[in-house]
């Protein structure tokens, strides 16, 4: 009966480690944070959101301490005028990159909670459908430097 037991034991390890294998893997990079104004009631967050596991995830939610609010804006052309609209939800897919960037998809970082100056590394934690938390570091670069390509941060 021990026997029939570990067998059992080590077949439900298996299982749940295959399970776990089949979870969407989402990994965040370049990830950074414009330099604002001070005083500045908002300002925008960007990177690029990769699925490298085998199942589609949705992005339901940002949070961070150094905001009051994070949410996800995409910016869309209505009648020739560009407007921000809030994405509640975004499904990433089993091998999609998502990029955030100027002129499209972004965090909208409201009510900063302390100012936000060069060389502050933020952290943002991602909160997906499937129960995963992702933390990112957002770097802010000197206003000249911030392209974006430059500050790459793996998770």
């Amino acid at each position: 009966m021990k026997a029939l037991c570990r067998v059992f034991s080590v077949l439900l390890v298996f299982l749940l480690a295959a399970d776990a294998l089949a979870a969407a893997r989402i990994e965040v990079s370049n990830a950074w944070i414009p330099q604002a104004p001070p005083g500045a009631p908002m300002l925008a967050g960007y990177l690029t959101l990769a699925n490298s596991g085998d199942t589609a995830v949705s992005l339901l939610a940002a949070e961070s301490e150094r905001f009051r609010t994070v949410s996800v804006h995409r910016t869309v052309i209505e009648n020739g005028v560009s407007r921000m609209r809030e994405l509640n939800r975004l499904e990433i897919a089993p091998g999609q990159e998502i990029k955030f960037a100027p002129g499209g998809m972004h965090l909208m970082l409201m009510q900063p909670r302390s100012e936000v100056v060069a060389g502050d590394r933020i952290q943002i934690t991602f909160l997906l459908s499937d129960g995963q938390r992702v933390p990112a570091i957002f770097e802010v670069p000197a206003a000249e430097a911030a392209t974006g390509d430059a500050h790459e941060q793996h998770h």
